[in-house]
């Protein structure tokens, strides 16, 4: 239950926070944005120090001590991610790295997908979860189109009521010429797992899948061998390493497509921010992403649990989760709400005018404009229950 997990989690929590500089000086403020980036404990901080000051060189490209060692740290930073993504293959698979998600995802559309279709084919893409999600694929049938080859994209379902992929109507969008499919791991406005699995069950074993996982690395255990999926994107600064970094994983299954290999010449990578995705899975895994987990899926039950009984709050994705003691609570870190008077933009500075910092726009969901604002709350390792009960007090003060 997410009330006996705060209380359990209490003491290990509190020795967790103290690990995050920015967080305990700024005693004042209560940061809850970390859908949009994270921050960053000592040990990460430290890792960035320590190379830059003691072996920072160009990797790949010198023979010298410091140009080795920071071909070392590349090299054994693939490995670790794929260690951390629980890759079951790891001899098969490779490690690209990137500036992050959507560079990530970018890469995998121009530079794989592009050549595996042909005129015909279909591919199955979101259209209302994050842009980065869906604008590599539409650039990519826009290009072939100028090549002359007519590709269709077709949207994945959604269920209207909760926002989760329709995995019933799945089947009616699934075709002998689908190629390929990209979905969402953790929704970025409605915080709901979308039962990727079930995806997997739908269009079979034969076609390639790629996985959006910038809210879930860093947030939640994963195993490639469950998700059964051919490509993973991911952002280290959401995973509490630095700004433009990040990395795609690929699976590299003969029966699923062609080896993923980037184009072009791969020109000097963010080593710094390597240095950092390297120390950050080492302290995810350190301090337990099992725990983690259990910790921000309890603040935000605690909060929507709290929200729920606010009249004039409207809360967005399933409803059915709002309870505490929900048997379908499947919401990682993330709620997104709005008033029904104030909009969006008002009540995100009313709330930092209250010490609050969240995310308070149209989130960069696929089809919406500025009128379809929201607030979001996003939450950490580092964010406390008495953060969300403050938190909960001031909305209460808006109704």
């Amino acid at each position: 239950m997410p009330g006996t997990d705060l209380e359990e989690l209490a003491d290990w929590q509190r020795a967790v926070r103290e690990q995050f500089p920015i967080i305990t000086a700024h005693p004042d403020v209560t940061y809850l944005d970390s859908a949009a980036t994270t921050q960053k404990p000592q040990d990460v901080l430290d890792a960035v120090q320590t190379y830059l000051t003691t072996a920072n060189a160009n990797a790949g490209r010198g023979g010298y001590p410091w140009a080795n060692r920071t071909t070392a740290l590349v090299d054994r930073t693939r490995r670790r991610v794929k260690e951390f993504l629980g890759d079951p293959a790891p001899d098969l698979s490779g490690v690209h790295f990137t500036g992050g998600t959507t560079e990530g995802l970018r890469t995998i559309a121009r530079d794989w997908l592009a050549d595996l279709l042909s005129d015909g084919d279909e591919i199955l893409v979101p259209f209302a979860d994050h842009r980065a999600n869906l604008d590599p694929w539409l650039e990519v049938r826009d290009l072939l189109a100028r090549q002359g080859v007519t590709v269709r994209v077709r949207p994945l379902p959604y269920q209207e009521s909760s926002g989760d992929y329709d995995h019933r109507a799945l089947p009616s969008v699934i075709g002998p010429r689908t190629r390929f499919v990209a979905v969402t791991h953790v929704h970025h406005v409605y915080g709901g797992d979308m039962n990727v699995h079930r995806v997997r069950e739908a269009v079979g074993p034969h076609v390639p899948i790629c996985l959006d996982a910038a809210q879930s690395v860093g947030h939640l255990p994963l195993s490639m061998d469950r998700l059964d999926v051919d490509f993973v994107a991911f952002s280290g600064h959401k995973a509490l390493a630095l700004p433009g970094s990040g990395a795609v994983w690929a699976r590299n299954s003969p029966a699923r497509g062609p080896e993923f290999r980037p184009g072009g010449w791969q020109g000097t990578p963010n080593t710094a921010g390597i240095a950092a995705l390297e120390a950050a899975l080492d302290w995810l895994d350190t301090t337990g992403p099992d725990r983690i987990a259990r910790w921000t899926r309890a603040l935000t039950a605690r909060f929507t649990e709290g929200l729920r009984h606010l009249a004039p709050y409207e809360v967005l994705g399933c409803r059915a989760s709002l309870a505490a003691d929900s048997p379908v609570q499947r919401r990682h870190d993330i709620v997104t709400f709005r008033h029904r008077d104030i909009p969006s933009d008002d009540l995100g500075f009313i709330l930092y005018s209250h010490g609050f910092m969240v995310r308070a726009d149209n989130l960069c969901q696929a089809g919406t404009d500025r009128r379809d604002g929201s607030v979001r709350v996003s939450v950490h390792v580092y964010n406390t229950a008495g953060e969300i009960d403050e938190l909960l007090g001031v909305l209460a003060g808006l109704t």
